[in-house]
């Protein structure tokens, strides 16, 4: 598992540089780098609807071809990867074309101001251009890893991350191209990862090719991979609509520099929870290849293994957020009011990290067993049943009362913990329970 997970976890973390990165370099503009941060932050949850359709086919995919390769069905796996390609490719036509039509309306209704559309313009405008180049570099590198390439998936991710981090500075600086010159560098990088990962799946290496014959979509493979697929697909478009809840309410609530301050905050908590979700990936292909060939005992090991990691991990970097909140934000920007607002707000936003290892844990395990229902429903809870609405309830409710002399905004901000913890306790309690049913049902079932 930790040959699996630590290349997982370095892709993660790499990955998280696209968008990281941009906002470092953006942050520092001369003219209007705090704004051009809110553009970011209400043109991400494009981004993420776009990162969700590559989900919902690689994460319902691949888990798929694994236990497919368990029951040592390679043909079937391969109709799995086929099918999963030329869909890909049909989804990011569609999505581009979408969102060049109804993109400037959209921003609107996400907290773009006057002073922040333009910037979020810019960059979208030539971001959907690279759609295609997302849908294969994520959609397709899930497949790498499901067969066991950790360290390949791992390259697809530092190629792209690498490409960025030195276009970055020569387009929006060099060249004077502002935040055009970082979407720019974006989309050049997502190229060069998505051919890197079309040349592994056509080349010899690969357990599973990309067969001419496959790539036809059939109902009867494409159901299924939707449907296990459609969980990550959900945590990835609710997380869209949590980003359009929380700009907007912050902009309603606040100003501009609040919008800047929970993009820069919601920037740090999809960098922080990147090795969970890491450890996650590192664990899927064992827990599903071996639920596949009956093995048990070895899927319970595996999840203990998962659980006790990521545990340690969120006990550390939530004791390290809560001494020292300034340091994570002073990496975007220098700006004292976004500082202070940041530094404050991180903690509350935070504060529910010391538990998250249940939901990440738990829920991803559900995914690798194939408990697509399950996995759908526990990816609703956190982001949809619990967390859009605490976002408009708790700052509804503190304006209102007056609660604890706490501001609006910072209901905003709790919001988001509240969530997690609430979360993870159900998971775990369902888990509890499903799991043990699980493992002595299973259909494939050698030995306990």
């Amino acid at each position: 598992m930790f040959r699996m997970a630590v290349p997982c976890i370095t892709a993660q973390l790499i990955n998280a540089l696209y968008n990281i990165v941009d906002r470092i370099y953006i942050g520092r503009l001369p003219d209007g780098g705090t704004a051009a941060l809110a553009g970011l932050g209400v043109s991400f949850p494009i981004i993420m609807v776009i990162s969700a359709f590559a989900s919902l086919i690689g994460q319902g995919g691949a888990p798929l071809s694994s236990i497919r390769l368990g029951e040592g069905r390679k043909d079937e796996a391969e109709r799995i990867l086929g099918c999963s390609f030329s869909s890909l490719i049909l989804v990011s036509i569609g999505l581009t074309l979408f969102f060049l039509v109804v993109k400037n309306p959209l921003l609107r209704v996400f907290g773009a101001s006057e002073a922040i559309f333009p910037y979020a313009d810019q960059y979208l405008s030539i971001y959907l251009v690279g759609t295609i180049f997302v849908q294969l570099s994520l959609g397709m590198n899930y497949f790498i890893t499901a067969q066991g390439f950790a360290s390949v998936s791992m390259k697809t991710v530092i190629i792209g991350a690498v490409l960025n981090i030195i276009l970055d500075p020569i387009f929006i600086f060099w060249l004077d191209m502002g935040v055009m010159g970082a979407a720019l560098a974006t989309v050049i990088a997502q190229g060069a990862s998505a051919i890197w990962v079309l040349f592994f799946l056509f080349g010899k290496q690969t357990h599973l090719h990309i067969r001419r014959q496959y790539l036809r979509p059939s109902r009867r493979i494409l159901l299924p991979v939707l449907s296990l697929g459609l969980s990550p697909f959900i945590m990835y478009t609710t997380e869209s609509l949590v980003q359009v809840a929380f700009t907007s309410g912050m902009q309603q609530y606040g100003n501009d520099a609040y919008v800047s301050a929970i993009s820069v905050i919601n920037s740090c908590l999809q960098v922080l929870l990147m090795p969970l979700t890491g450890l996650c990936q590192g664990a899927q292909p064992i827990t599903s290849y071996n639920y596949g060939a009956g093995n048990t005992q070895r899927v319970k090991q595996t999840f203990s293994v998962l659980i006790r990691c990521s545990m340690i991990y969120c006990l550390g970097i939530g004791t390290f957020v809560m001494l020292f909140p300034s340091v994570i934000i002073r990496i975007f920007s220098n700006d004292p009011q976004l500082l202070s607002i940041g530094s404050y707000g991180l903690r509350l936003f935070l504060a529910g990290i010391f538990i998250i290892f249940l939901q990440n844990s738990c829920q991803n395990t559900f995914l690798a067993l194939g408990e697509a229902k399950i996995s759908m429903f526990l990816a609703l809870l956190r982001k949809v049943i619990l967390l859009i609405p605490l976002c408009y309830l708790l700052p509804w409710l503190i304006q209102t009362t007056r609660l604890l002399g706490l501001a609006p905004t910072d209901g905003i901000f709790l919001s988001e913990a509240a969530a997690d913890i609430l979360a993870s306790l159900t998971t775990g309690t369902v888990f509890f329970f499903r799991f043990r049913k699980l493992m002595a049902e299973n259909p494939h079932r050698q030995h306990s």
